[in-house]
């Protein structure tokens, strides 16, 4: 019988307390956003996809093709292409494509990259119900960006 009533004051007891933290959590003030109506403010240090940065006069990528970000990926998420400059040095980047559904977003391919060639983006409104839409093609965006630039 003092089992009962033992149970019966532990499980008020929890109650209670439980009650207290609803009560105050009651009356501070509300730090919901509404979505569709408000964007959110993004942190300086927001991790999203990443992106490729264009040179400044030409529009082109910094990217040299030296594959160091596709070998720091830890997930194998990145394949990019290169060919043979005609009349110059080192390669120029034909394709750079980005399999979002692999990425960890662990910075090593951002880290790795000597050439000041990528950057996390600020987008982090990346939505479908289709599994290809995530596999992006970075150099059609930056094009995209170049675009609506001019």
């Amino acid at each position: 019988m003092s089992a009962y009533w033992r149970d019966i004051f532990y499980g008020s007891k929890s109650l209670i307390k439980g009650m207290l933290i609803t009560g105050r959590q009651f009356f501070k003030p509300v730090v919901t956003e509404q979505y569709p109506y408000e964007t959110p403010t993004l942190p300086p240090l927001f991790r999203g996809h990443i992106e490729l940065i264009g040179n400044a006069e030409s529009g082109l990528p910094n990217c040299v093709v030296c594959m160091m970000c596709q070998r720091a990926c830890p997930s194998d998420c990145i394949s990019l292409g290169g060919k043979k400059a005609e009349g110059g040095k080192g390669k120029v980047l034909t394709s750079y494509i980005l399999d979002f559904t692999k990425c960890s977003l662990c910075g090593s391919c951002v880290e790795s990259c000597k050439f000041d060639a990528l950057r996390y983006s600020h987008e982090y409104n990346l939505v479908s119900f289709n599994k290809d839409d995530f596999i992006i093609d970075l150099m059609k965006r930056l094009e995209e960006q170049n675009r609506c630039k001019q």
